[in-house]
């Protein structure tokens, strides 16, 4: 599978913020990952080498991302999945920052900057999302969801997310 390689960044989002607020809302690193599209130093994240059972919200909204069940370890040194939670939890955007043409990916409520997907992924999908830790928070299976991602279910997720989320956590 090759990645529609097609910017489908829209420019408005669900959730905006002003760059004050951002700064105000997240951690340095998370303000620098997100909200400037910086990235962790490999196989330093939280999440790179996690394998528990749960679901992976983006930090800037508590959006739903990535179940666990599509996480993998790709010997990159940061958290890799091969699809996201629905197809429309993420926009795509073409970087060519670096000397590079990569593609971007980031959250659709806010337009943070997530990570990259390449197409070396493993089937079925073939693709691999290269996330930031910083970017997310993982939230274990039977564990309550912090307030971000109560706030983003309850006032902003589509239909589509909410039954992704309640599909997952009513089959474990």
């Amino acid at each position: 599978m090759t990645i529609n390689n097609k910017d489908n960044d829209p420019g408005k989002y669900r959730i905006e913020r002003s760059d004050q607020d951002w700064k105000n809302i997240l951690d340095a690193q998370q303000y620098e990952i997100l909200r400037k599209a910086g990235t962790e130093r490999p196989f330093t994240g939280k999440y790179y080498n996690t394998a528990d059972a749960g679901i992976y919200y983006a930090a800037a909204t508590g959006q739903p991302l990535f179940f666990s069940d599509t996480k993998f370890d790709s010997g990159c040194g940061w958290p890799s999945f091969f699809e996201p939670i629905t197809p429309e939890a993420v926009y795509y955007r073409t970087d060519k920052s670096f000397g590079m043409i990569r593609t971007e990916v980031i959250d659709a409520g806010s337009g943070s900057h997530l990570g990259h997907v390449f197409d070396d992924g493993p089937p079925p999908t073939g693709l691999r999302y290269c996330m930031n830790s910083a970017a997310m928070i993982f939230v274990p299976l039977g564990q309550e969801a912090p307030e971000i991602v109560q706030e983003y279910m309850n006032n902003h997720a589509s239909k589509d997310e909410k039954n992704a989320v309640k599909a997952l956590l009513k089959a474990r």
